[in-house]
């Protein structure tokens, strides 16, 4: 864990904003994380109480006091829209390692947006964090997550079997990485 905070940026893309996170952001958070669709390979079942926007909140707020992280939201330009979130938490100077995540909703899928955002965060933490690896994990069932890493220039490393049960479900994650050298922005 880093001992300074670590601000949350304002990233524009050709088509997003990655932002931090408001309170306005409340009620898209939620149908966004209460979607069973789109929870359906996460690590954890879909919210069904309004209290998990506040410890998202929180959570978010501590990473970025803490600097272990930032979580940000994306939306898309020009209309606003929220589409979903990325992350860049576990960060450890001393390994100069972080981990990598995104949200998006099922109306954004398929149009690359989630290859966009992780693109400008990964570039961003490349470039003001001395970083030398990056992991990023999937489902094994979660062939498009997958895709997005690959297009990142992650590296598929490995399969963790049977890590995660959620709801009696049982499930494989892949582990991919992304080490400096191979990073082409």
């Amino acid at each position: 864990m880093s001992l300074m905070s670590l601000p949350t940026p304002t990233l524009d893309t050709e088509r997003l904003r990655l932002r931090p996170f408001t309170d306005d952001d409340g009620d898209n958070l939620f149908r966004l994380q209460s979607d069973p669709d789109v929870l359906r390979y996460w690590d954890s079942p879909p919210w069904t109480d309004r209290s998990s926007i506040e410890r998202f909140m929180t959570g978010c707020r501590r990473m970025e006091e803490d600097g272990s992280g930032v979580r940000t939201a994306i939306e898309r330009m020009p209309d606003g829209a929220f589409i979903g979130w990325c992350t860049f938490n576990s960060w450890n100077p001393g390994f100069r390692s972080a981990s990598l995540g995104y949200c998006l909703t099922q109306e954004a899928w398929g149009h690359g947006y989630a290859t966009e955002a992780a693109r400008a965060l990964l570039r961003w933490a490349f470039d003001t964090l001395d970083l030398n690896r990056v992991q990023a994990e999937a489902d094994t069932r979660n062939i498009a997550s997958a895709r997005v890493l690959e297009k990142l220039g992650f590296i598929h490393e490995g399969t963790l079997r049977e890590d995660c049960i959620v709801n009696d479900d049982v499930s494989n994650t892949w582990v991919y990485g992304l080490l400096r050298r191979d990073w082409k922005g």
